[in-house]
């Protein structure tokens, strides 16, 4: 009688594991806050997307207001075109500013939108015209870097 209870209790802690690391694969890969609400698709276009990926939150003030649903690359202008779904319930001014930002010094990365001051709102298939690329750590040092040797 004591195995037994023993062995349902060792079995809840596992199961509760268990679904402990699912809830943690979910949050990880951003499959958890997903709105499948209505919605509408803005595009904007970016010269560097850096880590960018497809799921990737697009926030105003912090808070997650939509998800990027594409990324392809433009034959035409030769940069990236982002596809945001936002939620609905959200609207932004025709000259709202996207910019490529990260969460933390390594954290992912994600849209921030900034919102203007237009009276006009953006639409379904609306353009985000005032696009700002990502920060790309790399690029970043080696202007450093050259601008330390022009001086010498």
């Amino acid at each position: 009688m004591q195995r037994t209870i023993m062995d349902f209790w060792v079995g809840l802690f596992v199961l509760a594991g268990m679904v402990s690391l699912l809830i943690l694969g979910l949050k990880v890969g951003n499959l958890t806050s997903y709105n499948t609400g209505e919605s509408y698709t803005l595009f904007g276009n970016f010269e560097n997307i850096g880590g960018l990926k497809v799921r990737a939150p697009v926030k105003s003030a912090g808070v997650v207001v939509g998800r990027v649903t594409d990324i392809q690359f433009s034959l035409e202008t030769y940069d990236a075109v982002v596809t945001m779904d936002i939620n609905s319930f959200y609207r932004f001014p025709k000259d709202t500013f996207a910019s490529i930002l990260t969460s933390g010094l390594l954290g992912e990365q994600y849209i921030g939108l900034s919102p203007g001051g237009d009276e006009e709102m953006l639409e379904e298939g609306d353009k985000i015209m005032k696009t700002n690329s990502a920060m790309v750590l790399e690029e970043m040092i080696g202007r450093f870097l050259f601008d330390k040797a022009a001086e010498d």
